[in-house]
């Protein structure tokens, strides 16, 4: 704004208020509110249409000065429609000063919100304000942190259709099943529940149960609860993130019939399991787990499976694949994934992997590409394993390999790590033709 100042005394003209409101309207709201704010002093145009913007972000470290301030903001505010409405407050040594959280919020409920973005990293928690639970405009509402849930009765919020909740505490279970009971449209959920949250142990058993929710992300990262844990029941569920569950009573996914994609990562020693085998109608999965801590499907059929990624730093990580091609007819991109760079040796547990006696059926008529990220062909195990699947797959029309990069000292490893790979060449002989790349290195084979 200060160099539309200086172009205006420059040319003598101000160019810029003479664009439609409209459009000036859109600029605005692309600013942080606080700039937005200041341009009140440019010039009789400008001096009201702050009072229009439909986007408003306030951000700050201190409360006290800033609870009073976005209050006289929004008092002053004139927008018939709120699109969006951001605060965030981060004040770890504020004291009971009087967030007015009810306040914020009900204005902005009686001005049409849309959106609605709540982030508080306060000392003390703050309660949710139950006047946002009847806003039948709003379709996007995410909070974070220091703020509690209390729903005693179920709520009504037709338009919802995101709900995220990070780290948030609830005051007990019925709450949760209110909040997303009272939203018939939810398409979106995701909810973190980070250890240490606020009334954690309070909760014991989450219910999800939403008719049109299309995405689901889990991010648990808690343990211990094992009398409770998760039950979802969604129809229309398309994809599916469960992360970081740990020694819970059950994780039950009763019905999900549309699920596409679903990715689980670290979830072990769920007392009732059923994780897995309640996959079975996804296209594509994504597996970082450990069969030693999970129990995996028996007699489980994945027919509607086309794509595998199987992360392969897990203990016995083998015995899961062996399961998942056995039970994946279809299968047809295979990813196997290793350890990071820099993780311990120690991480990966060896073994040794016995060949099935059968080859599962979608290595003989259906996996075209077979990729292996970090692969490390100094063991043993995951050298048994790509020479199985490059002998099997007949009808493998791609497979791609990469080693982790060879530093300086280590230059001895190079002429032995390319006699390894170049064995793979020999083994795959089921296929008429298949691309090999090695290390960005193609051969047709």
């Amino acid at each position: 704004m200060k160099r539309c100042l200086r172009i205006r005394v420059i040319m003598g003209k101000d160019r810029i208020s003479e664009l439609p409101e409209e459009l000036l309207l859109k600029i605005l709201s692309l600013l942080p509110t606080k700039t937005v704010i200041t341009t009140s002093v440019l010039s009789k145009r400008w001096r009201s249409l702050w009072k229009m913007v439909q986007k408003l972000k306030f951000e700050s470290d201190n409360l006290a000065k800033f609870s009073k301030n976005v209050g006289k903001f929004l008092l002053s505010h004139k927008a018939p429609v709120l699109e969006s409405l951001h605060i965030k407050v981060t004040d770890k040594a504020e004291k009971r000063c009087g967030i007015n959280v009810g306040v914020w919020l009900g204005i902005a409920v009686v001005r049409h919100v849309r959106e609605l973005v709540l982030n508080l990293s306060l000392k003390n928690s703050v309660r949710f304000p139950s006047s946002v639970f009847f806003c039948d405009t709003l379709e996007r509402l995410k909070l974070k942190y220091s703020i509690i849930v209390d729903v005693p009765s179920p709520v009504c919020m037709k338009s919802l259709r995101t709900l995220h909740l990070h780290a948030v505490g609830f005051k007990d279970n019925e709450s949760i099943r209110n909040l997303i009971s009272g939203c018939p449209n939810l398409e979106d959920l995701a909810i973190h529940r980070a250890r240490g949250s606020r009334n954690r142990k309070v909760v014991l058993t989450l219910v999800i149960a939403a008719p049109y929710l299309k995405r689901l992300s889990i991010d648990g990262k808690i343990g211990g609860l094992t009398d409770g844990g998760y039950v979802i029941n969604a129809p229309s569920l398309e994809y599916l993130n469960i992360r970081g569950i740990y020694n819970c009573g059950s994780c039950l996914i009763e019905n999900a019939p549309m699920l596409v994609e679903a990715n689980i990562r670290n979830v072990s020693k769920i007392v009732n399991e059923k994780i897995l085998g309640s996959l079975k109608s996804a296209k594509r999965l994504s597996l970082d787990l450990s069969p030693l801590e999970i129990k995996c499907p028996t007699g489980a059929i994945f027919y509607q499976l086309v794509y595998l990624e199987l992360c392969t730093h897990k203990a016995k990580w083998w015995n899961l694949l062996t399961i998942m091609l056995d039970s994946s007819p279809k299968l047809q991109v295979l990813k196997l994934i290793g350890k990071n760079q820099d993780a311990s040796k120690d991480d990966v547990v060896s073994g040794k992997w016995n060949e099935p006696k059968y080859v599962p059926e979608c290595l003989l008529s259906h996996l075209e590409t077979f990729v292996w990220i970090r692969y490390d062909c100094e063991r043993e195990e995951e050298k048994d394993v790509a020479a199985y699947i490059m002998k099997n797959a007949r009808l493998l029309n791609k497979a791609t390999f990469s080693t982790r990069p060879i530093e300086s000292k280590e230059l001895h490893k190079l002429e032995k790590r390319r006699k390894i790979l170049n064995e793979l060449t020999i083994v795959k002989a089921s296929s008429n033709s298949c691309r090999l790349i090695c290390d960005g290195e193609s051969i047709v084979i």
